[in-house]
């Protein structure tokens, strides 16, 4: 009977008490704003039903627990492995590059790149098979790509011509030459020759060392000092080998055209690798030279000099070519070895003679072919030995000379050279060449002028 006279005690206290409070609440709020009530009456849109979709789902092989005590076989499901191997991780690698200065060593390089004393040897012989380090040149570069621990992966020597031997380094050291396609490109110019052909060439944008070549051919035709009076005209063909925009190796001359007073003096060279240049005066030939070596400077000239070893005065009998060691020498003229071996000073020498009075002789040679034997035949542009330094020599050169009967000749003024190459002469082939020559050179001026101007508009 107490019970419920207190539960009814408690459930009118309660609503006596939420009667109070739900009406001190009414009269202490304001009219609620219609656009609050519109904010607050918003529901969130209700949600469909994700889509159902059909895609093929390939479950697992199903394994049987027979073994579990008071239940029946349970389904357990495996994991599926994929069957990939895994990549191996590459360790990072650094490179290490610079150029040869004068004086420093393969050996002097790879020590600084990082490479431990038996890796550098080993890269020295496996460079040394494919080129002579001794030719190493100071512009020469080296690249070195190793590990993080100091492993080299390869090892790169870029040398002339664009051409790079590289050693890599694998389970078994191995060895190869990349040398690059070169595209070969025809160009043209004009020099007006006030002081020299050199300064001419050179003013005029074109390949300065071109000089060197003009004063070989017409050397013993032309005197440059007392003929030329200043302001003739010198027109010039050449070829390039490119690789991109780098020029690889050095420009050879195709066609020279020089108007002296009266006379138009041209030379054509040939593009078979012969060697054999054809000098003409007013469109006829006048004769056939060789150079015995093509390209290279012109480092000393016949007469009286200061001996670069001796350092006496006497006379230098014949004269030099500096090029690098192993150029080409080719025959200046036809005729019949007479002489191979070794000439005390001179080192390795080749004699040629020209008939009963006339002998050219090459020395300093660094090697001669092996099929050339004493009494063989030779023609014009012939290769019959390579530049060298034997000898007395302060570096390679070909040193070559002109004797008759015996004497020692200026090789760049005598003319008997020449008179051994007309019978040889194939007039009628000769002026189609100049022909050509002409058309070419015609051509490439105007296309260089055409587009000079569009550049200038």
């Amino acid at each position: 009977m107490r019970l419920r006279t207190f539960a009814a005690g408690v459930a009118l206290a309660g609503t006596v008490s939420g009667a109070a409070i739900a009406f001190f609440d009414v009269l202490s709020k304001e009219p609620v704003p219609p656009e609050l009530a519109q904010a607050g009456s918003w529901m969130p849109q209700r949600l469909e039903a994700p889509r159902s979709l059909d895609i093929p789902l390939s479950l697992p092989a199903t394994a049987w627990v027979e073994d579990t005590p008071g239940f029946g076989p349970l389904p357990l499901l495996q994991a599926a492995v994929v069957d990939r191997p895994m990549q191996a991780i590459e360790p990072p690698l650094l490179t290490w590059s610079r150029d040869i200065s004068s004086g420093e060593t393969l050996d002097s390089l790879l020590s600084e790149a990082g490479l431990a004393g038996a890796d550098r040897a080993e890269v020295a012989l496996a460079l040394g098979a494919e080129y002579d380090l001794r030719r190493l040149r100071p512009g020469n570069s080296v690249t070195v790509v190793s590990t993080m621990d100091g492993s080299p992966r390869t090892v790169s020597l870029a040398v002339e011509d664009g051409v790079r031997i590289e050693v890599l380094f694998g389970e078994q050291v191995s060895t190869q030459v990349v040398a690059p396609d070169p595209e070969i490109v025809t160009l043209a110019g004009e020099a007006v020759i006030d002081t020299s052909i050199f300064a001419a060439l050179d003013n005029a944008g074109i390949p300065a060392r071109f000089a060197v070549d003009l004063a070989q051919m017409l050397g013993g035709t032309v005197d440059f000092r007392r003929e030329m009076a200043g302001g003739e005209t010198l027109r010039l063909l050449w070829r390039e080998a490119r690789v991109g925009d780098d020029r690889i190796g050095q420009p050879d001359l195709a066609f020279a055209a020089l108007e002296i007073g009266d006379s138009l003096y041209e030379i054509v060279w040939p593009d078979d690798g012969s060697g054999q240049a054809t000098i003409y005066v007013d469109g006829e030939v006048l004769r056939v030279f060789a150079q015995p070596v093509e390209g290279a400077r012109l480092s000393s000239v016949f007469g009286r000099r200061t001996h670069p070893v001796y350092g006496n005065v006497r006379m230098h009998t014949g004269v030099d070519f500096a090029a690098a060691s192993g150029t080409p020498v080719r025959t200046t003229a036809p005729g019949r070895v007479s002489f191979i071996g070794w000439r005390g000073g001179y080192g390795r020498v080749v004699e040629i003679s020209h008939g009963s009075e006339t002998m050219t002789r090459y020395a300093h040679l660094s090697a001669v072919p092996e099929g050339l034997t004493q009494g063989q035949r030779v023609a014009a542009g012939d290769v019959i030995g390579r530049v060298g330094a034997t000898g007395t020599a302060t570096g390679p050169n070909l040193h070559y000379e002109v004797l008759v009967d015996g004497r020692p000749t200026d090789p760049l003024s005598d003319d008997r050279l020449a008179e051994a190459a007309e019978n040889e002469v194939d007039d009628t082939a000769a002026l189609l060449r100049l022909t050509a020559a002409r058309a070419l050179l015609t051509e490439n001026l105007d296309s260089e002028i055409a587009q000079t101007t569009t550049e200038r508009l």
